[in-house]
């Protein structure tokens, strides 16, 4: 892993319809080959923080009142959600957002399509996707809508990996989902990290699963960083992070609210 950071967030204030103060003057680095952990409760700005990453906010009426994204040092606010795809930074939303009505392979390959490759590339990723994912060869003809909703997240994440990005932001990978296939599908990112150098931005409700697989974490309460720090260390506060006790650890951040 590179120390060099990937992905900066410094200080970021989402608004939405100017009135709704929804993450306030948060602040992040995802290192080159690193897997970061964006931890906290439901409706803590986990979501939020990543749309703003990646430039989804408008369709929502929301929007980066202060603080600045940069991509590998370039400032993204001039730059649509394609931009961001087509320079390696994609995200899969929460919700296992799939089109029902194509087949697994049509799903995935529409993916492809943006890099506008040739033929025997498009096989060749088709392939390396396949190999990730084997279950989902046997289902490429299936549409996706009748799919489990373990194989529709890995369709998801497939169809992703279809732009070869450098950094993937994940949205909740393992709502709503068997702890077995959970497993799988965390292993695969583990996969791809070590194997590819894809970095991941994990955003999780379930803490202990996601720091098992970060190098880092940060931990958001109320739209704020509450703390950040290593993996090892923000997993021996959990306790006191999630309810509220004395964080000790000196080696984590503990940031005001």
């Amino acid at each position: 892993m590179s120390e060099q950071p990937i992905l900066e967030v410094d200080g970021i204030e989402v608004v939405y319809d100017d009135a709704i103060l929804a993450v306030r003057g948060v602040s992040l680095t995802v290192p080159e080959g690193g897997v970061v952990a964006l931890l906290g409760a439901n409706g803590a700005g986990k979501t939020t923080t990543l749309k703003a990453i990646s430039n989804l906010l408008a369709s929502e009426g929301g929007r980066v009142r202060r603080g600045v994204v940069r991509w590998r040092g370039e400032d993204t606010a001039r730059l649509g959600p394609v931009d961001l795809v087509e320079r390696g930074l994609v995200q899969v939303l929460e919700g296992r957002r799939v089109f029902p009505q194509l087949t697994v392979e049509d799903n995935l390959l529409t993916g492809g399509y943006l890099r506008r490759p040739s033929r025997r590339r498009l096989a060749d990723d088709l392939e390396r996707v396949y190999g990730w994912f084997p279950r989902l060869k046997t289902k490429r003809a299936t549409r996706a809508g009748l799919t489990s909703g373990g194989e529709q997240q890995m369709v998801a994440i497939g169809r992703a990996l279809m732009t070869r990005p450098s950094l993937v932001l994940l949205d909740e990978p393992s709502m709503g989902l068997a702890p077995i296939i959970v497993q799988e599908i965390f292993e695969i990112i583990r996969k791809l990290h070590e194997d590819e150098g894809v970095s991941f931005l994990l955003a999780e409700q379930n803490a202990n699963l996601a720091l098992r697989y970060a190098d880092r974490a940060y931990v958001l309460e109320n739209g704020g960083v509450a703390a950040s720090g290593g993996a090892k260390e923000i997993l021996g506060d959990l306790e006191a992070l999630y309810l509220g006790g004395d964080v000790r650890s000196e080696e984590t951040t503990r940031v005001p609210a």
